[in-house]
């Protein structure tokens, strides 16, 4: 048994989840989250996919059902014109577990499932 005292592993920390890493920006893409208001998102996608005929529809955990329902609700409003794509991947994020009290910032890694859609003409 351990005498009364603190180690390392009753320390209480707080989770910080950084920004997950984002592939090259390019016009057409656009990154699907769970806090943006959905027909805000269906708007942007199909006026890319209006004036380009292609938008890639990137979603990372979370906001991969909601990046599948943005891509069918375009392919529906395609009348059959519209075609889409998807590729899955797995995306490696880094947290980090600050410490309440004084001491060393500690960083954990896990992996979240992410999906890439093409939506196209």
């Amino acid at each position: 048994m351990q005498a009364s005292g603190h180690t390392a592993d009753d320390e209480e920390y707080t989770l910080h989840k950084r920004m997950p890493p984002r592939l090259p920006q390019r016009l057409n893409d656009v990154y699907i989250t769970e806090k943006t208001h959905f027909k805000a998102q269906e708007s942007k996608c199909q006026k890319l996919l209006d004036s380009g005929n292609e938008v890639i529809i990137h979603g990372l955990g979370k906001a991969v059902n909601r990046a599948i329902n943005l891509a069918l609700q375009l392919k529906e409003r395609g009348n059959g014109t519209v075609q889409i794509c998807c590729q899955t991947s797995t995306v490696d994020l880094v947290d980090e577990l600050i410490p309440e009290a004084d001491g060393d910032v500690k960083t954990s890694m896990r992996s979240n499932s992410a999906i890439h859609i093409r939506v196209y003409r």
